[in-house]
């Protein structure tokens, strides 16, 4: 390969959607010698600050035009000392799976190939993968399939990123993340042009999972192989509805796992890959939710637990698989402060919703666990500028509106 600078090999991190997996990944490849090149697309993101980026660089919006975003990550990819380029985003899957060919000849990518994306992107053809490999899903039906509206079943985005490739009316310039989710009870029939205005497309219909609690398998794959693998219980998420996880442990279920590695097994997987799932009340399975095929918001318990993601992804992408050894650990978990904020306005916002959660007991599971696991995902000791400019961020936004 090409000269390096300071005599160092770099990576280019391009920034997510959520600062822990970008955050991490920095800290990850600094400490292990890698000149880490951080890609903005926020003025407000504070990452930037931390000790770990030794340079940031601009990148365009990709919800205003992906191919102009591919445009400059081949750029920074043509510099001779960046050797990979880690996917935090779902841009950044998209991007890299589908003009593979174009960046193989710059950088090293551990990405799976366009059809396995398309099949995790589309929850239709996900859920029949997933039927394939003898793993459990919740019942998925295009809208305009469902016969049965008499149980509670849940309206959502048939695909995790909406592009041309998988709707031919979208610009082949634009990509869209539909995030809107609706609860329906039993006999309640949306609307089908209104649903179909407001999501851009025929989203899907799932049946409605009792859920007893919620899961995550981190993984690594190299064509097919495990290469590292993590699972994680998440405690708290985003909202009390689900979402993101924001209070999560490190655990081991050979179930979980075996659910896990069948359907990786079945889509021959490779890359990085964060599974979601529910473990349904009633019956006890693990009933798969979604695949995001890149660095995911809970990774800093992984790299806590002993499993380094960032790490291995740049020792398969330069050849170095013999290196990855990893070492998980059980009960080790991490607190995202701004999520658990979030979490309790959920509760606060849902006035009237008898399912919703007492507040006060919750905050209460917060402080109980936070004093015996005081360990969080960007605010730390050693590198305490990207939490701090972050909070000052935030309070000048408040301050403003």
């Amino acid at each position: 390969m090409g000269e390096t600078r300071n005599g160092r090999a770099a990576a280019l991190v391009p920034s997510g959607a959520r600062e822990p997996p970008g955050y991490q990944c920095l800290r990850s490849l600094g400490r292990a010698g890698v000149h880490t090149i951080y890609g903005k697309k926020y003025d407000s993101d504070t990452i930037p600050a931390s000790r770990y980026c030794d340079e940031a660089v601009s990148l365009p919006d990709p919800d205003e035009d992906v191919l102009a975003y591919r445009d400059r990550l081949l750029e920074i990819a043509e510099r001779p000392d960046v050797r990979t380029i880690v996917p935090t985003n779902e841009y950044d899957a998209y991007v890299l799976s589908k003009f593979h060919e174009s960046f193989a000849g710059e950088v090293s990518l551990p990405v799976p190939p366009f059809e396995s994306l398309h099949t995790v992107h589309d929850r239709v053809r996900l859920a029949e993968a997933a039927e394939a490999a003898g793993v459990p899903v919740p019942e998925t039906r295009p809208f305009d399939e469902v016969e049965d509206w008499n149980r509670e079943l849940i309206v959502k985005s048939r695909y995790n990123l909406l592009a041309h490739d998988y709707d031919a009316s979208l610009p082949r310039d634009r990509v869209d993340i539909v995030k809107d989710v609706t609860y329906l009870d039993p006999g309640e029939v949306p609307d089908r042009e209104e649903t179909v205005d407001r999501m851009g497309h025929v989203p899907i219909v799932q049946e409605c999972v009792p859920r007893a609690a919620e899961y995550m398998v981190g993984a690594l794959y190299d064509r097919g192989e495990p290469v590292a693998t993590l699972q994680l219980r998440q405690i708290r998420e985003d909202s009390y509805k689900g979402g993101g996880g924001v209070y999560r442990k490190s655990m081991y279920d050979r179930e979980l796992e075996r659910v896990a590695r069948d359907l990786l097994a079945e889509l021959d997987w490779h890359g990085l890959a964060c599974l979601e799932y529910m473990e349904d009340e009633e019956t006890g399975e693990y009933k798969l939710a979604e695949i995001n095929p890149r660095m995911w918001q809970s990774l800093v318990p992984a790299v806590r637990a002993g499993v380094d993601f960032p790490y291995y992804y740049w020792l398969l992408a330069n050849g170095r698989r013999d290196l990855i050894d990893p070492e998980p650990r059980v009960g080790v978990g991490s607190h995202l402060i701004r999520g658990e904020v979030n979490h309790l306005q959920s509760i606060v916002d849902a006035e009237g919703d008898d399912d919703r959660p007492n507040l006060y007991a919750t905050v209460g599971e917060m402080v109980v666990s936070t004093l015996l696991e005081p360990r969080f995902d960007t605010l730390r000791l050693d590198d305490p500028r990207p939490f701090a400019e972050g909070v000052l961020s935030g309070l000048r936004e408040r301050m403003q509106s």
